[in-house]
């Protein structure tokens, strides 16, 4: 199943904040976790993950450090701030709102297909 682009990039800020609420991380690794989060299905590019990591930086949700590798290679590593934290709830009760207009729209959509409405005469 292909995940659609637009849900990927609503989703994009939450689950980054996400993932580095959980410690400091550098670019290869937070692609790998949402990989791993999502059993495969959400597969970001880092086309896609750099200009957020930027714009959470920008915007003073995240800061960046140089840090070195196992393998003596510089690589920016990302940790969560205080705003990013206050941010993260903030975006998890909004998810939490989509999340249940959704749910109740999918159970009334299912109740529809196992009790289909009846059509009033004269309408058909």
């Amino acid at each position: 199943m292909r995940i659609d682009k637009d849900l990927v990039a609503a989703s994009a800020t939450p689950l980054v904040l996400g993932i580095l609420a959980d410690g400091e991380s550098y670019g290869y690794a937070i692609l790998k976790r949402v990989d791993e989060l999502s059993g495969g299905r959400m597969q970001w590019t880092d086309g896609m993950l750099y200009p957020l990591l930027h714009r959470l930086e920008r915007l003073g949700l995240v800061e960046a450090s140089w840090g070195t590798s196992d393998v003596g290679r510089r690589r920016k590593h990302y940790a969560i701030t205080a705003a990013g934290r206050e941010a993260l709830v903030e975006r998890q009760a909004q998810w939490d709102v989509v999340a249940h207009a959704l749910q109740q729209v999918w159970r009334s959509a299912q109740d529809g297909l196992q009790n289909p409405p009846r059509v009033a005469e004269g309408w058909a």
